[in-house]
């Protein structure tokens, strides 16, 4: 039994977000190879997130691994001071909820915040801000969760439940 790594969460945003997606679609959204997508949504249907069939994902089954699991499991604890690419409440589409609050970033040298390092849950994460901004939003809302303060979280989780269209 294979066991979920960090960017499977990713992975599983992007299906989310974009039903049907193939391989070669996954693989350009998220900016890995078509093997790695493979093999990570395999390790979704083998932890019953994702349907064998489709590969489509369980949305409150997803939900409920980003309320209950992913803020343990794949923990991160702010860093020092650097610059990148705002994530959590620093990004869209908290941003505007939380002003003047220090900003979280994954580090990037590109990046045009400074603000307390996050390890994103994978390392083409700060890339996604460009190449794909609806999963940027997602993956930032799920480290809202990871590393938030009661309120970030709470409403990141309102967030996703409604872009994963997830009653309740």
């Amino acid at each position: 039994m294979s066991h979920l790594k960090p960017h499977d969460v990713a992975v599983a945003l992007q299906l989310a977000l974009e039903p049907g997606s193939t391989f070669r679609r996954l693989a350009e959204a998220l900016g890995m190879s078509q093997g790695e997508m493979h093999n990570a949504v395999k390790r979704l249907v083998e932890a019953r997130l994702a349907s064998p069939e489709s590969r489509t994902v369980y949305r409150s089954r997803l939900l409920d691994l980003l309320t209950g699991g992913v803020p343990y499991v794949f923990a991160a604890a702010p860093g020092a001071e650097t610059r990148g690419v705002p994530t959590a409440h620093a990004a869209p589409p908290l941003n505007d909820h939380f002003p003047g609050t220090a900003p979280f970033v994954w580090p990037d040298a590109q990046g045009t915040v400074r603000g307390q390092a996050v390890t994103p849950l994978y390392p083409g994460a700060p890339g996604t801000a460009q190449r794909n901004p609806a999963l940027y939003e997602a993956l930032a809302l799920v480290d809202a969760v990871r590393v938030g303060q009661a309120r970030e979280r709470e409403l990141a989780l309102q967030q996703l439940r409604s872009r994963l269209q997830v009653d309740g």
